[in-house]
């Protein structure tokens, strides 16, 4: 049995999807209480922790330290105490513009540099942990996430409704690594490597410019250049590249074949066209 925190989100609904009955999950209101009272604890077997305050733009510094990095060293630490393995979800925005170097941009970098540095200062002590450092995710099922959508689902949603796809100016200088999310779980499920801290994108990034093209032939749309919002003015990553060596060899999904992929036909058109 494994325990799966933030099964109800974009990325933990794959995970939860992918291991069936196989897991607990642990929800935001309920997190801390369910460590201390877990009347099954013995029959965990491994412990897959996806939950967080997600959003780069969150500045509620308390609710960030509180779920992001509070939770995650108490949850760790109760795999410490069990002997528990671990695989969680860092992030690539550790890096900021300094790829290779921690340069955390916004709060929720930090909160996630704060936990990878605790887990490097005790990594001794689990019987196993894996941390990824998840780049710029993308699949089915991000609707929900507003304007934190992955650029290539904003994109497509774009193109779709009104055939323009709005893009910041220089948008052929942002540079990002966008991994399939259905690539993510199944890279995580099954590593086998040691204890450590794994980059986890294609190692083949596009610029958003590049992305908005493959969409606009797609779809017959056209881009309409807007300015940089001030609100993200030093808090923006542009450039982002996995160093995936350490899964050499794996067939990723890639940007284009994810975007001409055979779309699935609206239930919703199809019942009311009956």
């Amino acid at each position: 049995m494994k325990i799966l925190t933030g099964f109800n989100g974009f990325i933990g609904k794959k995970f939860a999807d992918k291991l069936g009955k196989d897991y607990i999950g642990i929800e935001q209101q309920n997190c801390f209480q369910l460590i201390d009272n877990l009347p099954i604890w013995h029959k965990v077997d491994e412990i897959i922790h996806m939950g967080a305050i997600s959003s780069t733009t969150e500045t509620d510094i308390g609710k960030i330290t509180v779920y992001n990095t509070e939770f995650s060293i108490k949850l760790f630490k109760k795999a410490i105490e069990l002997g528990i393995p671990v695989k969680y979800a860092s992030s690539a925005s550790v890096y900021g513009n300094l790829p290779g170097s921690m340069n955390p941009l916004n709060y929720y970098a930090i909160s996630k540099l704060q936990v990878d540095y605790w887990v490097y200062d005790n990594i001794e002590k689990f019987k196993s942990i894996q941390g990824f450092r998840f780049f710029n995710v993308y699949g089915e099922g991000e609707e929900h996430k507003g304007n934190q959508r992955s650029p290539i689902s904003k994109f497509v949603s774009e193109a779709k409704m009104t055939k323009k796809i709005k893009i910041f100016k220089n948008s052929e200088k942002m540079i990002r690594d966008f991994i399939y999310v259905d690539d993510v779980v199944d890279l995580v499920l099954n590593h086998k490597g040691g204890s450590g801290m794994y980059d986890l994108g294609t190692g083949h990034p596009y610029s958003f410019r590049d992305v908005a093209e493959i969409v606009c032939d797609k779809y017959d749309a056209t881009i309409e250049e807007i300015d940089f919002p001030e609100h993200l003015q030093g808090k923006y990553q542009y450039y982002t590249c996995a160093d995936m060596a350490w899964a050499e060899g794996y067939n990723f999904t890639n940007v284009e074949d994810y975007i001409n992929r055979p779309e699935e036909p609206d239930m919703n058109l199809l019942q009311s066209a009956r």
